[in-house]
């Protein structure tokens, strides 16, 4: 069933690829390439164009009018698969196209890009990078090259509804335990008090994509293990085997997860757990920003609160980075012009504009360390709180497809098509000729 399912996804997004390509080098934001008549030279930048983006591409093109203008291609995620927009920038690269001058890339897909990015090494000095928080920079390197440039970090966390938990008679306590992240033990001893939310009391994406990757992740680093050890993927071993249990127990066994969330990614699983008021559901910080609460049902996201996810006990929490970096094309004719944007994306009253306007997490250490406008956004003293238990996953030019393959088979496992054993036995099996 996990093939069939396999084979739809990769022809319906070779038909996606082929209708977006020939659209690609037409459409912007604003509908086609236009010329605006001045002299500016103009680099053309490929991303998810949020309204925090087009503040701070409109205050450069401001700053640097009738000399460099930035031009957005806007490749929205409501349209495009976070795979297809990869698939997306692979081909458009692979053609040796100068049509893209800058690209964001998820930070799992550096290794993969390096080959067609720009080396950054004499742009960006010593005391420039050392700005920069160590897990946002970490991920810009590839063979000892400076590949990217950060342009947001992220960190997964779980959303819990502060009211429910506070109808509680020791709600206040609970929740205190709840703050400091519980183990998965009280976790499900908690879900026992609440046996109208059987099936909805926790919801984590399990569709057979990166998402349910970044779950089995954290439970591999909750007992310091990790998917490549020694210089090898080690996928079938005793920590993944307690890793997937968990997330196939929480569904099959505990009742505290709704089998759904197996056809579902992060948006669906906001998406049911705020219109079904699920009470704890794992996400990532821009649910409160980069959405209106309208979109499900909701006068406001108020009744919403942050906390680090369960662990397994005597471990720490445990979350993974996630974020996006910036690639120049080693195609594009405009170098210098594009690394004058990174450095202007990275100014820190810019950073905190791009948090601001669109909650995306800065990359500087200065602003985690201003204590007037931490108290302005406590938010953040939470985050670099979190990124202290942050883990990455494996670094390498592979990586994506081997999270293609082992996101199946973990699917496969918590819809009950094979056994914990099985699916991580033909994981590995599978695995071993993606990476020969």
């Amino acid at each position: 069933m996990y093939n069939l399912k396999k084979i739809s996804f990769i022809l319906i997004s070779a038909v996606t690829l082929v209708v977006v390509a020939l659209v690609f080098y037409m459409v912007t934001p604003s509908g086609v390439y236009q010329d605006s008549g001045n002299q500016a030279t103009k680099i053309y930048f490929a991303d998810n164009i949020s309204p925090a983006h087009q503040e701070l591409i409109n205050r450069f093109n401001s700053e640097y009018e009738g000399q460099i203008e930035v031009i957005p291609i806007h490749l929205p995620f409501s349209k495009f698969s976070t795979n297809e927009r990869k698939e997306l920038l692979a081909r458009t690269l692979r053609s040796k196209s100068n049509r893209i001058d800058l690209f964001a890339v998820d930070l799992i897909w550096s290794p993969r890009f390096a080959r067609w990015s720009y080396p950054l090494d004499n742009y960006f000095n010593e005391t420039k990078l050392d700005e920069l928080i160590d897990p946002a920079i970490k991920s810009c390197y590839y063979n000892d090259q400076l590949v990217a440039a950060p342009f947001y970090i992220d960190i997964s966390l779980m959303y819990y509804r502060k009211d429910i938990i506070q109808s509680l008679p020791d709600g206040f306590e609970v929740e205190k335990k709840i703050k400091e992240s519980m183990s998965w033990e009280d976790f499900i001893n908690l879900s026992f008090r609440f046996r109208d939310k059987e099936n909805n009391f926790y919801l984590f994406a399990a569709d057979s994509y990166e998402g349910l990757m970044c779950s089995f992740v954290e439970g591999l680093a909750n007992q310091n293990s990790s998917l490549y050890n020694d210089g090898t993927i080690q996928i079938n071993t005793p920590e993944s085997f307690k890793a997937l249990q968990l997330l196939v127990a929480l569904v099959h066994k505990y009742k505290v997860t709704p089998q759904i969330v197996t056809e579902y990614d992060e948006f669906q699983c906001y998406k049911y757990a705020l219109k079904n008021n699920s009470v704890f559901f794992r996400g990532w910080p821009g649910l409160l920003t980069h959405y209106d609460p309208e979109e499900f049902g909701l006068d406001s996201f108020e009744s919403l609160d942050i906390a680090p996810l369960p662990h397994f006990g005597n471990s720490d929490p445990a979350s993974v980075f996630g974020g996006w970096n910036l690639m120049i094309s080693k195609f594009s004719t405009k170098i210098e012009e594009a690394v004058k944007f990174i450095n202007f994306i990275m100014r820190e009253e810019n950073q905190k504009i791009f948090f601001e306007l669109g909650g995306y997490l800065p990359t500087l250490y200065e602003i985690y360390n201003d204590s007037a406008y931490l108290a302005k956004n406590p938010e953040l003293r939470f985050y670099n709180e979190l990124f202290q238990y942050g883990v990455h996953r494996p670094h390498l030019v592979n990586y994506t497809k081997i999270s293609d393959e082992l996101s199946q088979f973990l699917n496969a496992a918590i819809r009950k098509q094979l056994t914990v054993k099985e699916a991580l036995g033909r994981a590995s099996e599978k695995i071993q000729s993606v990476v020969e």
